[in-house]
């Protein structure tokens, strides 16, 4: 499923973020820019040592924030770490929105032309999957309705529940209803 926003492809497929070609994909991260479980494991495991080395030397980054980092032996180019809330935390939709929109920015940064991102926040820090779909779905929504040089942005989900969850939030966007 994709549709425009401005100039802007906006789509989503079901897959495996790791295997993206996008010029950069986006780590659902903690704060200690540790590469645990999850998104970041296998961002770890296929991208190799050289990524969690540069997290390291950045040594962490607030919740609702971004950092980039290359991407070792991955396909894409850069890896951008986005740290999501924790469900329970406290004004998680907009710590939510933040970590999208500045990895958005982070992308513009390096004038890059397409992102990936995943389901930041739905894995271990508990966010309900439905309510991540519709902010992150606004989020890049709303980024993407101003001047933009992201040609590409691309919700990549795992599994095949995680998609038609984002796909029908995507509709109720497209249709002016979130």
């Amino acid at each position: 499923m994709q549709i425009l926003v401005n100039n802007t492809c906006l789509q989503l497929e079901q897959g495996d973020i790791t295997d993206s070609t996008a010029d950069a994909i986006v780590n659902a991260a903690n704060s200690d820019l540790i590469l645990g479980a999850g998104v970041a494991g296998a961002i770890r495991r296929k991208g190799g040592p050289s990524i969690q080395e540069e997290c390291n030397r950045i040594g962490s980054c607030p919740v609702g924030n971004a950092v980039i980092t290359s991407a070792g032996n991955l396909q894409a180019r850069f890896v951008i770490h986005a740290v999501g809330p924790r469900w329970g935390e406290g004004h998680e939709v907009e710590k939510l929105k933040n970590a999208a929109s500045n990895s958005l920015q982070r992308a513009e940064e390096k004038e890059l032309k397409s992102i990936a991102f995943p389901a930041i926040g739905t894995g271990i820090f508990g966010f309900p999957q439905k309510l991540a779909a519709k902010t992150l779905l606004t989020a890049v929504w709303q980024y993407l309705s101003r001047k933009s040089g992201i040609k590409t942005v691309t919700f990549i989900l795992f599994d095949i529940e995680s998609f038609n969850v984002f796909k029908d939030q995507l509709s109720i966007l497209e249709k002016g209803g979130i």
